[in-house]
This record gives C-alpha cells, structure tokens and sequence, in this order.
C-alpha cells in the first residue's frame, strides 16, 4: 500500500512539469497556424527575424540601427547551462537548462535522513528552445551573448547597408 501511494504522491509531484510541456507544445502549434493563417512566411525578408518555434522561454527583440537583441529570461541558469549557435540557412538557436530537478525521495537534504513530502515550484531551471531566422543584414559572424541576473542577451550585429551607386547611361543619338 506505502508503493502505490509513492508512486501516486510522485506522479503527482511531477504533474506541474507535464502541464507546463503540453502547454509549451500547445502555445507553439497555435503560433505556427497564426503565422501560416496570416502569410507570416519564413522568408529571408530584409530586417525581419521570424520564429521557428521552441518554446519555455518568452523572447523580446530589439531591433536597433546597428544590431538585432534578443532578451530572455532564464533564472536560475548559469552560463554553462546555455548554448547560443548558428546553424545552416541563417537560423539562431538558443538553448539552455535540463528542466530537471532531483526528487529522489530517498535524497538526504541535511544528512537527517529528510524527505520531500511537497514540491510546489517548477522544476527549475526550466529548460528551453527557440530559433530564429535572421534576415539577410545580419552579420552572422557578429553574435555575442551575455547572462547577467538571470537575463540573457545575444546580439546580432548588422550589415552595413549595401552602397548605392549610381549608372551612368550613354545616349545615343540616331
């Protein structure tokens, strides 16, 4: 009787997780029907970064004369649990945390042979995805990204704009 009711008390302590990931899942679908129901292609539009998906972590982006933002908070990461990178066809990919928590509950907190008996926070840090297609004036060798108070920033500088020079045409005259 004491297993089953472990085994209840554990589904349980884990039913916020599960809540939280279908969630993310559901919020993702429904964003890739608005862009698809709305033309929100992804296109390689001049000064436009579109979303490619992932989810777990709200993004703001910041577009400046000389550099794309990208702002997220992450509590409770440290650098070492984030990973920012560039992949093929010019996509920004930021990832970071396990989203698991120990909960052993044979886990001895205080060498006192203690126990959970409630878990009420998210697993934390909690994990996260998302992507982004840079557009064409970015420069993809200008990528930083800094984690400061549990808010990470990755900067994408820009391309100069291309210089515009001017034809010149001979007239002929017939």
């Amino acid at each position: 009787m004491t297993e089953l009711f472990d085994t209840a008390l554990t589904s349980l302590l884990h039913l916020p997780e599960v809540l939280d990931r279908l969630a993310a899942a559901d919020g993702d679908r429904r964003s890739a029907g608005h862009h698809a129901a709305h033309g929100h292609g992804h296109g390689h539009g001049h000064g436009r970064v579109h979303g490619l998906g992932g989810g777990g972590a709200p993004v703001d982006i910041v577009e400046s004369p000389r550099e794309y933002a990208f702002v997220l908070d992450v509590p409770g990461l440290s650098k070492s649990d984030i990973q920012v990178t560039l992949e093929e066809d010019r996509v920004l990919v930021m990832k970071g945390g396990s989203g698991k928590r120990k909960r052993d509950e044979e886990e001895d907190m205080n060498g006192e042979g203690c126990r959970y008996i409630r878990l009420e926070r998210g697993a934390a840090p909690r994990s996260f995805v998302r992507k982004f297609r840079l557009p064409e004036d970015a420069d993809t060798g200008g990528v930083a990204a800094r984690c400061e108070n549990g808010v990470l920033t990755v900067t994408v500088k820009k391309l100069p704009p291309p210089e515009k020079k001017a034809k010149t045409v001979q007239v002929t005259i017939a």
